[in-house]
């Protein structure tokens, strides 16, 4: 018996990533914005009272809906404990090099019985054009040729304009955010790339490092 195997590309949604835009197969579009957190502990009452309030009041202003992400993983200290090793080897004074190596130790020793976590926050933007089908529509694809060069134009204008209406709904996020005292920026294509990749790869967090 002969199954077909399929790629991995066949069950994630994303087309492409252009211009920190995330463009799905079904013609959407999704930015992704990175917030801060807000420590309510460290905030009176009044404060944390003050603070929900605002943040409610923002999502019931959104006529859009919304994602909030939060991804938690578990801090890879292995680059730190790198950059002291190298310090040691350019240390010329003993005590020094005693102090770091003991420090790299307790460091090593201390990651390895508690899980360090860093948590980052997302709030995903969507776009959903909706598009109205019809019988004319049809049939004016049908009789209309087009060379690639015009497809291409035609396709560029049009994630323009769905971009520009994607973009109004992130500033009208950040807005929000910050209103509430939370930071916020939106991700270029690198950032997103990577974001996605260690969702797609967690397993690959902590590979190798690379030693000189």
């Amino acid at each position: 018996m002969t199954l077909n195997a399929k790629a991995t590309q066949d069950f994630i949604p994303i087309k492409e990533i252009r211009d920190g835009i995330v463009m799905l197969k079904d013609g959407d579009l999704r930015a992704v914005i990175l917030a801060n957190s807000i420590n309510l502990s460290l905030k009176s009452n009044d404060e944390q009272k003050a603070t929900i309030l605002q943040f409610q009041n923002f999502l019931n202003t959104l006529d859009f809906s919304v994602q909030i992400s939060i991804q938690s993983r578990r801090l890879d200290i292995r680059p730190y404990l790198l950059l002291l090793e190298n310090r040691i080897k350019v240390q010329n004074e003993p005590l020094l090099k005693l102090q770091t190596k003991e420090y790299i130790e307790f460091i090593r020793s201390f990651t390895e019985s508690v899980a360090i976590m860093t948590k980052s926050f997302f709030v995903v933007v969507p776009y959903t054009q909706t598009i109205i089908r019809s019988d004319s529509n049809f049939f004016g694809k049908l009789f209309s040729k087009r060379n690639k060069e015009e497809e291409r134009a035609l396709e560029q204008t049009n994630f323009e304009e769905k971009r520009s209406q994607l973009e109004e709904r992130v500033a009208v996020i950040q807005q929000g955010l910050a209103r509430c005292g939370i930071n916020s920026a939106q991700l270029g294509t690198e950032e997103v790339v990577e974001v996605f990749y260690k969702v797609f790869n967690p397993g690959e967090s902590e590979g190798k490092i690379k030693t000189e």
